[in-house]
């Protein structure tokens, strides 16, 4: 991501938390409770003075109700969009130089988020848990990875789509020789959700 684009990314789930979480009255102490996040990671992130972890923005969008795009929309959302192949942010980096990028995040019927991965070889992702009744459909267009849910491990291949329940820990791991190239889909169901309960 380059310097303007992630400093409209940081700006944009500025202004959108501050936003969800004044519109609910929650002080920023309750939005940390709720979420898991540290209220220090919080007033950094309001003020645009972070790029906030992948794990975060997704604890922070759960315990809104939103998924991540929702943070990040500059606009109000049009009939119709098309969005570039230099628009969709990098949000995830992997030690290998593996990356996770949103093409696109949707709130309306239901929430919906499409990635892209690209993890090269020995590259992993531990996505811990999402709200109860997340599910993910991977596709993995190129290589190979081992999706680990619950503590089994599933080998899926170039062409194969594999769909789990991402309400319990779950992780990715390219295990082969070739970068693996991946469409996740993510589907969310509707509403808040409070870490605590």
């Amino acid at each position: 991501m380059t310097d303007d684009v992630a400093q409209v990314a940081q700006a944009a789930i500025a202004r959108h938390v501050k936003s969800l979480r004044q519109g609910r009255r929650w002080s920023l102490d309750e939005l940390a409770s709720r979420s898991g996040v540290s209220k220090g990671m919080l007033v950094q992130i309001e003020g645009a003075r972070t790029n906030p972890s992948i794990g975060t923005l997704c604890r922070i969008a759960e315990s809104f109700g939103v998924n991540i795009g929702r943070l990040l929309e500059s606009e109000p959302e049009p009939v119709v969009k098309i969005v570039g192949a230099d628009e969709p942010p990098v949000l995830w980096r992997g030690g290998a130089g593996g990356t996770g990028r949103l093409l696109r995040g949707v709130n309306d019927p239901a929430f919906v988020e499409v990635w892209q991965w690209r993890m090269p070889p020995g590259e992993s992702h531990d996505s811990g848990d999402h709200a109860v009744g997340t599910r993910e459909l991977i596709h993995l267009q190129q290589g190979s990875i081992v999706v680990t849910v619950d503590g089994a491990e599933h080998a899926v291949r170039a062409g194969e789509t594999i769909d789990f329940r991402a309400d319990r820990p779950h992780t990715y791991r390219n295990a082969a020789d070739v970068e693996a190239v991946l469409t996740m889909v993510v589907v969310m169901p509707q509403g808040e959700r409070d870490r605590r309960a």
